[in-house]
């Protein structure tokens, strides 16, 4: 049997040769040997092969002996809040996100919505479905459970919505699954949308919903242009990240609005913690350290910053990588919230987008995320700290390696799931220094690949 779609954090893989309906029933009867799970949550996004996987997926965890309470089409946040929100034993998620339109897979988690990585207990799940099986005493029960009324009640508690005013927002969903959810907003809001790729469609008409992929970013941008929009939002197949484009149909580096959203948080609740990840930090820790707040960095993932969360009792995380998390939706990434928060921002200091952003990328210009191939990519990352570490401030190991000078600093880390090395440069008020520092670095990594 091909276990290949089992990866560090989730399940992805090829239909029907990596994962199939008789996989995914197997894996739910796996699902609840390894965790006890008694009432599971189960959601699907728009693939074309999501409703039999899902169908298969809960024959396996009732015939294990669990009730499933079946979502339906839906985003993988509303799998974490409705296991959180309904207190359930757990959730499983059937989605690819972002991967091409033959895949799928899954996004697992327990109770709390905690995440179910391969730390605890997703490869216990991998080698569990190599075994027999046989059938609960009392088989589980499914019941179809509607949660878009408290879904949507939770998402607009994160803003006053007397404070709105009318917005003109271009919306693309990439044809996954946002846009049910923009819709099920539209009239609690002031805003009038552009809607771009709007419909569910899994067979991704105008391609993978993708939008950290510099060529899927055009159609936003010239659509916030054409439009004389506020902003621009463009997400991903199951909508758990969220990408920004400013008036002008500039993309933003989701590093910033970590920053922002920070900032906002600290500022509606007095102070409190935030989580942020190594790549790319002086933004962030200037922004909450004059808002009262406290950046706590953590290692990038989102198992690893969940956690963290929790260990902290952060009111928010956020990754560069367009994921943001929130201490009251279960410590979750969701990719709803944080359009929300820019939105009521927007109202209430009646700025422009990019007035809120060019300050900051003025302060700490940022290389944004390089990724190069890279044959030994530890050997690599070892050179480079001996070459540039004796001189530094500081050199951490927190995530790959990070490595400080007074003006300019820098983060090398390999990939977890490519065959890859990633860079980011920042600097302090000087973008010729962080776009000399980022071109030395890369021809050094250039060099030192080199046969």
């Amino acid at each position: 049997m091909d276990l290949s779609c089992f990866k560090a954090y989730d399940l992805r893989g090829r239909v029907p040769d990596q994962l199939n309906p008789g996989l995914a029933e197997r894996i739910g009867r796996a699902y609840v040997e390894i965790t006890g799970a008694r009432k599971v949550i189960v959601g699907y996004d728009i693939r074309l092969s999501s409703p039999d996987i899902a169908t298969a997926l809960t024959a396996g965890l009732m015939a294990a002996g669990a009730d499933v309470f079946d979502i339906g089409l839906c985003g993988t946040e509303q799998v974490y809040f409705a296991t959180s929100h309904y207190k359930m034993d757990g959730g499983i998620m059937v989605t690819a996100s972002h991967n091409p339109r033959d895949h799928n897979g899954m996004k697992m988690v327990g109770p709390e919505s905690r995440p179910i990585s391969s730390d605890n207990g997703l490869n216990a799940i991998r080698d569990r479905v190599l075994e027999p099986f046989t059938d609960a005493p009392v088989p589980g029960r499914s019941e179809a459970l509607a949660v878009e009324t408290a879904y949507i009640d939770h998402l607009l508690g994160y803003i006053d919505a007397r404070t709105l005013k009318p917005l003109k927002i271009v919306v693309n969903a990439g044809n996954g699954g946002a846009g049910l959810v923009v819709d099920a907003l539209e009239p609690h809001l002031p805003f009038d949308y552009v809607r771009l790729h709007h419909q569910p469609d899994g067979h991704f008409p105008n391609g993978v919903p993708n939008p950290i992929l510099e060529e899927n970013r055009a159609v936003t941008a010239e659509a916030v242009v054409a439009e004389q929009a506020a902003m621009g939002i463009a997400w991903d197949g199951d909508y758990d990240r969220c990408f920004f484009f400013d008036e002008n149909g500039r993309f933003i580096e989701g590093y910033y609005i970590v920053g922002l959203l920070a900032d906002q948080f600290l500022r509606k609740a007095g102070g409190g913690r935030i989580i942020h990840d190594p790549r790319l930090i002086w933004n962030t820790q200037d922004l909450v350290e004059a808002a009262g707040g406290v950046a706590v960095e953590s290692k990038t993932g989102h198992a690893f910053i969940k956690q963290r969360m929790r260990d902290e009792d952060a009111l928010y995380g956020g990754e560069m990588s367009a994921h943001h998390y929130f201490r009251d939706f279960a410590y979750c990434d969701s990719g709803m919230i944080p359009w929300l928060l820019v939105a009521e921002r927007l109202c209430q200091s009646g700025q422009t987008l990019s007035s809120l952003i060019d300050a900051r990328i003025e302060a700490y210009p940022a290389s944004g995320e390089i990724n190069r191939t890279i044959d030994n990519p530890a050997k690599v990352i070892a050179a480079i700290e001996a070459s540039y570490g004796p001189a530094a401030l500081s050199v951490s190991h927190v995530d790959g390696l990070s490595v400080a000078f007074e003006h300019w600093r820098f983060n090398l880390r390999m990939s977890n799931t490519e065959p890859v090395v990633r860079l980011n440069v920042e600097a302090r008020a000087d973008i010729p220094l962080m776009k000399a520092k980022t071109a030395e670095l890369l021809a050094e990594m250039e060099r030192l690949n080199t046969p």
